[in-house]
């Protein structure tokens, strides 16, 4: 039995009970039965909207597959909290912010999976949605010392840090949602970890509705783990993690949360740490740090010589060891954190050597300068990229255009007419229509290609939305027919 607090601060009227182990497992299974059969009555369905498709590059799954597995979490979740609300006697009045706020990011992803938003249009929800739940007086104001006094008061810090902690996790989350049963998973680890702190610090309601949500994710990854036969989704992804993020905010005091966030942050060392890599390896590539690519961690573990289930199998025991680090630090008053600390700097470290990122310490200088160099080639793609969007603008027939896109080509070293040493790249515009471009058969690797690729992508659909057909091979003579060269670019 949990043992009510002598003294608690609370938002709204709630009373502290007792909650036995019975009742954390109906919870715990009732959210895991309604889950479980809310995806399999989505499967029976075979909708033919949000479908996740292969593209042959990224996604390499066999068929369309369903991105809707967000929504009979969000059902399993929503019941257990009534249940818990109005039936367990926990009180519902000083979660609603919360519930409304979830409620409302899993829309933008769940609009997001019916029909691509656009990156910038989801951030813009979900700082809308962190700013909404910092309104309804759910923020952090004081940052006190968990292992012993002294506190600090942050004043206008506390909406900055509020939003920064709202919104990162959603998308550290959806970050590492590559991979069958992966964000499920962590988030299955993550939800134990805050029953945990609901049961240690002695709220009952945040034990019951992080046991519900664990409950919810174990019944999705039934259909979710290798292969999978349904995603989470952004909708999915984004709830997991503004679940942790606000549910996080309350397991301490009233915006003295110190001690919840660091076990949170130490639980997620895996997916910051994927996060940490992708955002330095696409900053040195010069691209999006949006821009999906297939470098994460659970990737390098496969081409490693991991199957899908062995490096799903190590990063969950790396998930379940970290968070039993992060509670463990809370419970010895904070005196194994500077050791942590520097365990976890190593364990960085020894990552980015161990999965290729660092190829050698004694040639990292010259890993640098071929990143650089790649960029730099990347940066030549897109500046021929939009001359030739402007060129579609200014040409009044097709044919003019694609005398100009050939001229274009040549000089990023593409044609549109296979040559000696070329290899075909097939790109995939929006409605179904592909279009053929051969590129040197050279050393660099195919998804570099694929990202210098990419910018003509754009320029194309510009002349599907113009002419409403695309530049033939077949009405173009072939200007040259030496094999083609990548372009060189001097500095």
């Amino acid at each position: 039995m949990l043992e009510p607090p002598s003294q608690y601060i609370v938002m709204g009227p709630w009373s502290p009970r007792y909650v036995s182990w019975l009742e954390m497992a109906c919870y715990f299974g009732g959210a895991l039965l309604v889950a479980a059969l809310g995806t399999w009555w989505i499967l029976s369905r075979e909708g033919s909207f949000g479908l996740d498709k292969p593209d042959t590059r990224r996604k390499l799954h066999e068929k369309a597959i369903s991105r809707l597995g967000g929504a009979p979490i969000f059902l399993a979740v929503g019941l257990a909290s009534l249940v818990a609300g109005y039936i367990g006697g926990l009180g519902w009045t000083r979660w609603l912010p919360v519930a409304v706020c979830n409620a409302l990011i899993f829309s933008v992803g769940f609009v997001d999976d019916l029909k691509p938003l656009g990156a910038r249009v989801k951030l813009v929800g979900q700082i809308g949605t962190a700013l909404i739940l910092y309104a309804m007086g759910v923020s952090i104001d004081i940052l006190s010392n968990p292992f012993g006094e002294g506190a600090l008061v942050l004043g206008w810090w506390s909406l900055p840090l509020t939003l920064l902690w709202l919104v990162s996790i959603p998308n550290i989350v959806n970050l590492i949602d590559g991979m069958d049963g992966l964000a499920g998973g962590f988030g299955l680890f993550l939800c134990l970890t805050l029953a945990f702190l609901g049961y240690y610090s002695n709220q009952p309601d945040v034990l019951v509705v992080s046991l519900a949500m664990a409950g919810a994710l174990a019944g999705f990854l039934i259909f979710n783990l290798p292969p999978a036969k349904i995603f989470l989704g952004d909708g999915g992804a984004y709830l997991i993690g503004f679940f942790i993020a606000s549910v996080s905010l309350f397991t301490s005091n009233k915006g003295s949360v110190i001690g919840a966030l660091l076990v949170i942050i130490i639980a997620l060392g895996v997916p910051i740490l994927d996060t940490l890599f992708a955002i330095i390896r696409r900053a040195i590539r010069g691209v999006s740090i949006f821009n999906a690519d297939a470098e994460h961690i659970h990737h390098r573990l496969i081409l490693l010589g991991y199957s899908k289930g062995g490096a799903l199998a190590a990063m969950y025991a790396v998930c379940l060891a970290l968070s039993l680090v992060g509670v463990s630090i809370l419970m010895t008053k904070g005196y194994a954190l500077p050791i942590v600390g520097a365990l976890l700097f190593l364990l960085a470290l020894g990552t980015a050597r161990y999965l290729g990122y660092i190829r050698s310490w004694s040639n990292f200088r010259a890993q640098i300068n071929e990143a650089m160099e790649r960029r730099r080639q990347r940066e030549f793609f897109r500046a021929y990229g939009r001359v030739l969007d402007f060129e579609v603008e200014r040409c009044t027939d097709l044919q003019s255009f694609a005398t100009l896109l050939q001229h274009g080509l040549e000089r990023m070293g593409l044609s549109l007419h296979a040559r000696t040493g070329s290899e075909a790249e097939v790109l995939t515009l929006g409605g179904g229509r592909n279009f053929t471009i051969h590129r040197p058969k050279d050393a660099t690797d195919r998804r570099e290609w694929h990202l210098r690729l990419d910018v003509l992508v754009p320029v194309l659909e510009r002349c599907l939305e113009k002419w409403r057909e695309l530049p033939s091979s077949t009405g173009i003579p072939d200007r040259q027919t030496a094999p083609l060269v990548p372009p060189s670019i001097t500095v």
